[in-house]
């Protein structure tokens, strides 16, 4: 049976970003990336997320040319594993304007992923609509999960009307935040609390 990732996801459990493991000359080490996916699932970690972490933050410049042999590693390496592949949520990153959020969305999902951990473009020029519409539209390729990206990394303060936005669409199964600031969590939290 394939696995529901909203359902696996309220379960509750742990799924860590992946850090990037590159050689001593800046290639993947495609070794000791597989390594860390082994140690997740060894560790009893609910699923994978890839292409989240901010090491991994430069595999989406299609110059880099890493995001598809990133995540088709991770996969690989979670079909491999002795674990229920079934029970594994798989999280990939999807950044970028809407064009690329989706390219990259559809190539998660081919590569077999459960959910789309949407990353905002160009936040400070777009209205909350546009950011509703374009999280809207990777949505229409696969499930969601809503992502605040701190201002001290490059997000920017999102009110709780994004946030209400958000949660009205189908296809979100969920949201995070990074640690350490619990500011620009709250209208994130009072809005999914209004929709329960």
């Amino acid at each position: 049976m394939p696995l529901d990732p909203r359902a696996s996801l309220l379960e509750g459990g742990v799924i860590p970003a992946h850090p990037l493991a590159l050689t001593s000359a800046l290639r993947l080490d495609e070794r000791r990336q597989a390594a860390l996916t082994r140690y997740y699932l060894d560790a009893g970690a609910k699923g994978i997320a890839v292409g989240v972490h901010t090491t991994q933050f430069a595999i989406h410049d299609p110059a880099v040319g890493l995001y598809e042999p990133v995540l088709s590693l991770a996969a690989a390496t979670v079909d491999a594993h002795e674990r229920t592949v079934e029970s594994v949520v798989r999280i990939a990153g999807v950044v970028g304007d809407t064009r690329q959020a989706t390219s990259e969305a559809v190539l998660a999902q081919q590569l077999g992923y459960h959910v789309a951990l949407v990353s905002l473009p160009d936040r400070e020029h777009r209205s909350l609509a546009e950011l509703v519409d374009h999280v809207r539209a990777v949505c229409e390729i696969m499930p969601v999960m809503g992502f605040y990206l701190q201002p001290a990394v490059g997000g920017r303060d999102l009110p709780g009307a994004f946030w209400r936005g958000l949660v009205e669409l189908d296809n979100l199964v969920g949201s995070g935040n990074a640690h350490g600031r619990r500011v620009g969590a709250r209208g994130r939290h009072r809005a999914v609390h209004r929709k329960r």
